[in-house]
């Protein structure tokens, strides 16, 4: 009679049970009831404050920069902690890995609702960020280690409408929450989900722990890769017109320079420790390193661009905090429907890649009529729009990681995905900054040509801050003019990174979905023969 640990439930190590057993479809059912609660309360706190930063920023004297920053922090600390979880996962016992990050993305949610000002916010959205990094590596790491990848399309289908519903209605019920609770109930509803989804971890999730001797952490990769990623988003985020110095300048210079040297610092530092963040030989693998590639375009598009949504539905529409979650349920459905039906047919026909550039298109396509809008755009063909794009990311987002899941073995598994979601939360650390400079910059610029036309001083428009409510309403105009207006730029933006998100797919060699849960190891001709065929 095969016993289990008494602590984990786990089976022992080695244990035919525990090695040849399969789980059956209840079983993983039960486990994903945990699993999807945790990462719901990951990805809900992303975007559950979209539609609440207007309000948010407005009633802490915030300004346009710090409107970006709230959403870059969370996720720089997400993108730079992710590898971390990672690299844990395929050493130590995930379910008290995972638990313990949902412990600390609570600590975070409760910082953020008692934030009495800007700064403040920004250090518990620091730890948010943490703990939801921990939970978004975890969470896949679990599902790669207990479902074959020709079985995981089913189950990512799930994974999937989890993250529709978390990511694009996030924005719908925060603004109710604003609307009827006040914006910092947008950090305290997390709380209750979360500890729902720690004891639901607790019940259901049993895994074997598998220990390795002589662990070592890079923890010096880790910091140099996050202080590279922060040094260039620094210099980002305040250079241009609305910023402190021009993108042309001995500033400029210095932050690109230390940035430059940081990165090549971490590749050096990479490529010479034992137990690397970022593993070199994981992330060059041609499937990996074209999956990154079009992760972080993904990333760039989908949070830069998204992110800015709410606020042009509030700030140039004139709409509440409610309706403006509201208008993204288009999003909603696209996204929800996509990754359902792509998952399902993913696993009855075992064909992946043409998923991938089915959403790529769609996503492509999407941004690039966005980028049509201003502030008279009808909101029936806006909401057609963003249908579209969530259709294209509902196929992208779960099927890039189960790419790469497929040609890596079960005890790499949590570096892989934790390397495809980094560098995808990496690219949207970096679309928010970059997009959010952008319209600062634009719509400094058309304000400025408003104002002069109603001869009122360009000083008028309140010196960056996005409190409109004192303003006298031409100034508000001109104002909410210039914000639709130049949103419509942050779309063309981002269809280009969908460009290389398209370009990244369509070469991903079209490797056939394994039916084990292990890689089953192949003489190195026959490997590099099928990997050309492949092609």
């Amino acid at each position: 009679m095969t016993t289990t640990d008494s602590r984990t439930g786990a089976l022992p190590p080695g244990s035919d049970a525990a090695a040849d057993a399969p789980m059956t479809h209840r079983e993983i059912l039960v486990v994903l009831s945990g699993l999807l609660a945790a990462l719901f309360t990951a990805l809900l706190s992303s975007t559950i404050v979209s539609t609440a930063l207007p309000t948010i920023i407005a009633d802490l004297k915030g300004t346009q920069t710090q409107y970006a920053w709230v959403i870059t922090t969370a996720l720089l600390a997400n993108a730079a902690s992710t590898p971390i979880w990672g690299k844990f996962a395929d050493l130590f016992n995930k379910k008290l890995l995972v638990q313990l990050s949902i412990l600390v993305f609570v600590v975070g949610s409760v910082l953020a609702g008692i934030a009495q000002n800007v700064p403040i916010l920004l250090a518990a959205r620091v730890v948010q960020g943490i703990g939801m990094g921990g939970l978004t590596a975890l969470v896949m790491a679990i599902i790669g280690s207990i479902i074959p990848p020709r079985e995981r399309g089913r189950y990512s289908g799930y994974m999937g409408a989890v993250m529709a519903v978390a990511m694009s209605g996030g924005p719908v019920l925060g603004g109710v929450i604003v609307d009827t609770l006040g914006w910092r109930w947008c950090f305290y509803v997390c709380v209750p989900i979360a500890v729902v989804a720690l004891v639901l971890l607790q019940r259901t999730l049993h895994i074997e722990t598998v220990r390795k001797q002589n662990v070592n952490i890079d923890w010096l990769g880790a910091t140099l890769i996050t202080a590279a990623v922060s040094v260039l988003l620094v210099w980002v985020s305040f250079a241009g017109k609305a910023g402190y110095y021009d993108w042309i300048s001995t500033e400029s210079a210095l932050y690109v320079g230390g940035g430059i040297l940081l990165l090549v610092a971490t590749i050096i530092v990479e490529t010479k420790v034992a137990d690397p963040i970022i593993p070199p030989k994981i992330v060059t693998e041609r499937t990996t390193a074209l999956a990154i590639i079009a992760s972080v375009a993904v990333g760039v598009g989908l949070f830069g661009a998204t992110t800015f949504l709410g606020q042009y539905f509030q700030t140039a529409r004139g709409y509440s905090p409610t309706e403006a979650g509201l208008l993204t349920i288009p999003m909603v459905v696209g996204t929800l429907v996509s990754s359902m039906l792509s998952g399902q047919l993913i696993t009855r026909f075992g064909k992946w890649k043409g998923f991938l550039i089915g959403g790529a298109v769609l996503q492509l396509a999407g941004f690039a009529l966005l980028g049509t809008i201003d502030h008279t755009t009808s909101l029936i063909v806006i909401s057609g729009y963003i249908a579209i794009v969530g259709l294209g990311t509902g196929m992208l987002m779960q099927n890039l990681v189960l790419a790469v899941q497929n040609i890596v073995s079960v005890r790499n598994i949590g570096a892989a995905s934790s390397s495809v979601a980094f560098f995808r939360t990496f690219g949207g650390a970096i679309g928010v900054s970059v997009l959010g400079s952008i319209l600062a910059s634009r719509v400094a610029t058309i304000s400025a040509e408003g104002f002069a036309q109603l001869g009122i001083d360009p000083g008028a428009g309140g010196g960056g801050s996005l409190d409109m409510t004192a303003l006298p309403a031409p100034v508000v105009e001109v104002v909410q003019h210039a914000y639709g207006d130049a949103t419509g730029t942050l779309f063309v933006v981002a269809a280009g990174f969908a460009v290389i998100t398209l370009i990244a797919v369509a070469v991903i060699p079209n490797r056939a979905l394994r039916t084990t849960i292990d890689l089953v190891e192949e003489p190195s001709g026959d490997a590099d023969r099928k990997e050309s065929a492949d092609v």
